[in-house]
């Protein structure tokens, strides 16, 4: 859709009004909020009831559907189940379960009886299950056989119901399909002060161990508005957000937020591949699509979707975790047939800023937007004073400026993350003169070289130009005579080999692209790169390996 047809930014900021969201949200108009009411109930109300809320196809490319009526009334009959075991509102109830029908239905079920759901990533070892469960005194798991095994030997395991029944290991499991021939929950869902949890959440611990975030109810509205105006996801689209709903981005996005909007989502439950994503995207005729820009790299390696515009039905792309580079942005244009767009958020805070695909407002690529409309975003120096354009510092978010803001603090008072009325982010971030904002990095991402600050995004998007380079990543290694150098680690794309003078090649080209300080002197070729389950490069790692090098070099 070209740019001139789109209501403006400034003008959307003129007549925006939260309560104006909440309204569309809820239908009781009580001051209450049920997120099961907001996600399902209102729709079968309205008369929807036969529209998909989800479309699965399962690992053998089974397709299998759930109406916003079914899924009434199969969370009504595990509801009623919950009831029976004693469950009820602000209980925990965790889930480790492939993208699949069973997901869907227990999450609704969760919300229905006012409890709080809790995600539990299919690739979590116990260790990181166990932390979890403990902290948050979790009353009830549920999983199937393939995961099973993921609770046994912890320090303390609330009953478990199992997909796929009891198995011999495990007798005492409850039954996923008993369960769901339960009576349906008596009474209606109950109406709760939007300050009350939905969502047990925990951050990605990058640095230390994860710590706790519980969504309250009002998040929603949050969670709406970036469907709306930065996915711009419409009433016919077929979406699909490739993110696992393991993690913030998947939940929020890729069940939250379409339900809330009362449209479709699918979910792909095979492990990705550019070949499975090319197919599923045609078989299912998707239209509106969001993904990590890991996914979009690793789709343009392929080679697969180069001329893939002229089968596909693509309206709008969306992207988040990290910064997309120019050449990832052209090649979805020209590939995919659509514009992507950059977003940026955090497990706190959902989606912030970003460029939206429903409003007209500068974009420039590699930037992260603009606040989302009911957030006001402010970069602090380090004595917490607002910074005027074109100066680098702390993304804040001005508290009593940003009505959409949900955020209450970390659920165990892990960290503190607010002062003199703001919430700071941590991120290191330029606003520019238009009032866009520009990514350069967390705070101790920051490289100090020869007494220059280079952030590493823009040294891993000059590295990535490269036509070798699938991946990269940029961190500071201590050197005795500027401080820090630029130390990149790249993944190579499959055909080509490491050496000198690759790895040559590549610093010219960043030398030559950014600028004569700001190139890797330091280059190492891995085959991977650390990362956390929801895909985000853990550069503290890198920068430990950096060090030591440097140590040993010595």
């Amino acid at each position: 859709m070209p740019s001139t047809t789109l209501p403006s930014y400034a003008d959307y900021l003129d007549s925006f009004s939260i309560g104006d969201v909440i309204a569309r949200l809820d239908d009781h108009q009580d001051g209450q909020l049920n997120a099961f009411e907001a996600c399902c109930g209102r729709h079968v109300r309205a008369g929807r009831g036969d529209v998909l809320a989800l479309v699965h196809e399962d690992v053998d490319g089974r397709r299998h559907t759930l109406s916003y009526a079914q899924l009434d009334q199969q969370s009504a009959r595990l509801a009623g189940w919950f009831q029976a075991q004693g469950l009820g509102e602000g209980d925990r109830i965790a889930c480790m379960l492939p993208r699949s029908l069973p997901l869907m239905v227990a999450v609704l079920a969760t919300w229905r009886i006012g409890a709080v759901y809790q995600p539990l990533f299919t690739a979590f070892g116990p260790d990181a299950v166990d932390y979890r469960l403990g902290r948050a005194d979790t009353r009830l798991v549920i999983t199937d056989h393939a995961n099973r095994y993921k609770f046994e030997g912890l320090s303390q395991c609330p009953p478990v119901l199992a997909v796929g029944g009891a198995s011999g290991d495990h007798p005492d499991d409850h039954d996923w399909h008993a369960s769901l021939a339960h009576a349906p929950m008596t009474g209606e869902p109950p109406r709760l002060s939007p300050a009350k949890p939905f969502l047990q959440m925990f951050t990605s611990g990058t640095v230390g161990k994860p710590k706790g975030v519980a969504v309250p109810l009002s998040g929603m509205t949050a969670f709406a508005l970036y469907m709306e105006l930065a996915v711009d996801l419409r009433d016919d689209d077929r979406f699909w957000n490739m993110a696992d709903p393991g993690w913030a981005y998947g939940l929020y996005y890729a069940i939250a937020g379409p339900l809330l909007l009362g449209v479709t989502t699918h979910f792909c439950e095979a492990g990705f591949t550019a070949e499975g994503a090319l197919a599923f995207m045609k078989r299912h005729r998707i239209t509106n699509f969001a993904a990590a820009p890991t996914a979009y790299r690793l789709m343009k390696a392929s080679g697969l979707f180069d001329d893939a515009h002229q089968t596909l039905e693509l309206r709008a792309a969306s992207s988040a975790g990290e910064p997309l580079n120019t050449e990832v942005v052209n090649w979805v244009e020209k590939s995919l047939g659509c514009s992507v767009m950059d977003h940026y958020g955090q497990t706190e805070t959902g989606m912030t800023c970003n460029n939206h695909h429903a409003l007209d407002h500068p974009k420039h690529v590699g930037a992260m937007g603009v606040p989302m409309p009911g957030y006001r975003l402010a970069i602090l120096d380090a004595e917490y004073n607002e910074l005027p354009p074109g100066e680098p510092g702390v993304l804040a978010v001005d508290l009593e400026q940003s009505p959409a803001h949900f955020f209450q603090g970390y659920t165990w008072q892990e960290k503190d993350p607010f002062v003199k009325g703001y919430y700071l982010t941590g991120d290191v971030v330029i606003r520019n003169a238009d009032g866009s904002f520009q990514f350069a990095g967390r705070d101790d991402d920051i490289i100090t070289t020869s007494g220059y600050r280079v952030g590493p995004t823009d040294v891993e998007n000059s590295v990535m130009v490269h036509p070798a380079v699938a991946e990269s990543a940029a961190v500071g290694q201590p050197d005795e005579i500027r401080g820090e150098v630029i130390k990149s680690c790249i993944v190579l794309r499959e055909g080509f080999e490491a050496s000198e003078v690759l790895a040559e090649e590549i610093r010219q080209q960043v030398r030559e692209r950014l600028s004569t300080h700001a190139f890797p002197r330091v280059i190492e070729f891995v085959d991977e790169l650390p990362k956390t389950p929801s895909g985000k490069i853990q550069r503290f790692k890198l920068r430990a390996q950096a060090a030591e090098d440097a140590s040993l070099s010595q």
